[in-house]
Parts: C-alpha cells; sequence; structure tokens
C-alpha cells in the first residue's frame, strides 16, 4: 500500500505447482492459500476459509481481526471467543472498545468523516459517489448506523486505522513466470517432479512477513488502475537505478498489465486492522509472464534479494 506502509524489501518467490496451471486456470480460489501461512501479509492473508459461519464455529477463520494490540498502538481488544464470533449467537454482554486512529481522525482525503458528523450520509451497500462502499460479500448489515463486520465480531468498534465506515476495498496483483534455467527450459522441483512456478513478493519491515504489492483502490479508479499503478510503485521504489531504467521497466510493465489475466480471489481478508464497522476486501488478480520480461528486470535489479525460497505447494 504505496505512502500508508512502512519500506519492504523486494523478492522472486518459487512454488512448486502443477504443469496444468500454465494459465492458472486451475488454480482457482484457493490458489493462495497454499502459501498463506509461509507468505502472507500483515494486511493480505488471503485464505479460502476467512468467512466465518453465522454460527462463528469455524476454528480457523477471522484469527487476525481478533489481535491485540491493535497495529501502531496499545489498544486491547475485547477477547472473543471463537464461539461468539458469529453474529448470530447471542452475546448481551459483549463490550468491545471503541477506537480510531488519530490519523485517522484528522480527516486525510482517503478517509470518512465520523458517523456523527451531520454532513456525512453515506450509502451502504451501493456506490456512493465515487466510493465503492459495496461488499464483495454480498449485503452487510446496518445497526445504529454503523456497518457490520460480516465475518463477525472482532473485540473493536470505531474505524482503527481504516479510512472508510464498512469495506475499504485494496487490489493485489500477484505476478508470475515459470523458473528456468540459463538455456530457457523451465526448471522442475526435485521432489514433487513439478513446474516451479514464481511470483513477485514484498518483505514488510513493519511485521516482517512476506506480502503480495498490492494497496488501496482511490475512489473512482478501476482495479485494473490500481494493479498496474501499485505493483509499479512498490517495484520501482525498490530500485536504485536511473530514469531511462526505470522508464524501461515501465514500459515492460504496461505491456504486462495489458495482457489477459485471471480474477483468483474477490471478498473478505483476515486484517489486524479489521474493527466491528471497517474491514478489509481485497481483488487478487494473476498476469503471467510468460516471456519473461518483466520480472527478468525486476529480479536483475533489486536492491536486496534475500534468496530464492521454494516451499512446496499442496495441490488438491
Amino acid at each position: 500500500m504505496a505512502g500508508r506502509f512502512l519500506g519492504k524489501t523486494l523478492a522472486t518467490v518459487s512454488l512448486s505447482v502443477a504443469l496444468a496451471s500454465v494459465t492458472l486456470k486451475s488454480l482457482g480460489r484457493c490458489s493462495i492459500a497454499a502459501c498463506s501461512n509461509s507468505f502472507s501479509s500483515c494486511g493480505f492473508h488471503l485464505n479460502s476459509n476467512m468467512m466465518s459461519g453465522s454460527d462463528g464455529t469455524k476454528e480457523n477463520s477471522h484469527n487476525k481481526a481478533r489481535t491485540s494490540p491493535y497495529p501502531g498502538s496499545k489498544v486491547q481488544r475485547s477477547q472473543v471467543p471463537n464461539e461468539k464470533v458469529g453474529w448470530l449467537v447471542e452475546w448481551q454482554d459483549y463490550n468491545p472498545v471503541e477506537y480510531t486512529a488519530v490519523s485517522v481522525l484528522a480527516g486525510p482525503r482517503w478517509a470518512d468523516p465520523q458517523i456523527s458528523e451531520s454532513s456525512f450520509s453515506p450509502k451502504f451497500n451501493e456506490k456512493d459517489g465515487h466510493v465503492e462502499r459495496k461488499s464483495q460479500n454480498g449485503l452487510y448489515e446496518i445497526e445504529n448506523g454503523r456497518p457490520r463486520n460480516p465475518a463477525g465480531r472482532t473485540g473493536l468498534v470505531g474505524r482503527g486505522l481504516l479510512g472508510r465506515w464498512g469495506p475499504n476495498h485494496a487490489a493485489d496483483p500477484i505476478i508470475t513466470r515459470w523458473k528456468r534455467d540459463r538455456s530457457g527450459n523451465k526448471i522442475t522441483h526435485p521432489i514433487s517432479g513439478k513446474n516451479i512456478l514464481q511470483f513477485v513478493a514484498i518483505k514488510r519491515k513493519d511485521c516482517g512477513e512476506w506480502a503480495i504489492p498490492g494497496g488501496m483502490v482511490d475512489p473512482g479508479e478501476k482495479i485494473s488502475a490500481t494493479l498496474k499503478r501499485e505493483f509499479g510503485e512498490e517495484a520501482l521504489n525498490s530500485l536504485q537505478k536511473s530514469g531511462a531504467e526505470k522508464r524501461e521497466l515501465e514500459e515492460k510493465l504496461h505491456k504486462l498489465f495489458s495482457q489477459e489475466h485471471l480474477v483468483i480471489y474477490k471478498g473478505y481478508v483476515d486484517d489486524p486492522r479489521n474493527t466491528d464497522n471497517a474491514w478489509m476486501e481485497t481483488e487478487a488478480v494473476n498476469y503471467h509472464d510468460e516471456t519473461d520480461c518483466a520480472l527478468c528486470l525486476v529480479a536483475c535489479l533489486l536492491v536486496v534479494l534475500k534468496g530464492e525460497h521454494d516451499v512446496s505447494s499442496k495441490r488438491d
């Protein structure tokens, strides 16, 4: 998320995948889940089981959204046990902490006003001017004028560090290529025998976790524009090269982002910044670099390359 996160290290990461994934159509919605444990971001931990059921019984969903202290603060959430996450579970003693960061209350252009302000009348569950307030998971409830997190209780109300009441939309570009030897032949994993698919990841300096280089969707901006802008900014900002060299990379990236792509995941994100009234959603899109032009340049111009990490991807 350009401008709203601390520095990052860019790297090329490898996954062992099936040969049939060359078009990535076989990856489906769960493609990110295979590497989420090793390469999750503090903000974008993509998982096919993010949404807890209305009875709140899923053990491994909606976890980061209940962690304390809240990011960037010493605020402790009210504890929410697994069995009390779902809104349909009666909990009369539920007493969440109220918190909205000072940086959000200061009224930056990317943030909503407080609900209590008389001039603020948001149109939840629909397009509100240039602001998209629809959720990718369908309709969400409004209670006492505030939107309610569709995944359940988090132990904290308000907006925390998030600018929008309700869904805060992001976009994550997953840029891939096949790992090849110097002769251009695809390299297979020594154990699985499957071709190795590489993707670009960033290592966040604020939490030390691996992440997809994505960011927030600006009001009125198309997802495709966000994907290109965020990847370009985060990749180019990691390079110490001349203007001419960066322009060459920009041209390669423009070509890459102009080709056919595949939506891997759309929906709720289990994020430590989420609250009962504001939450992260993302659209993760794959662009496959079959010619190896853009990623080759990125890989060669890295400021810091921590090394290549091969992880086995468990396939169904």
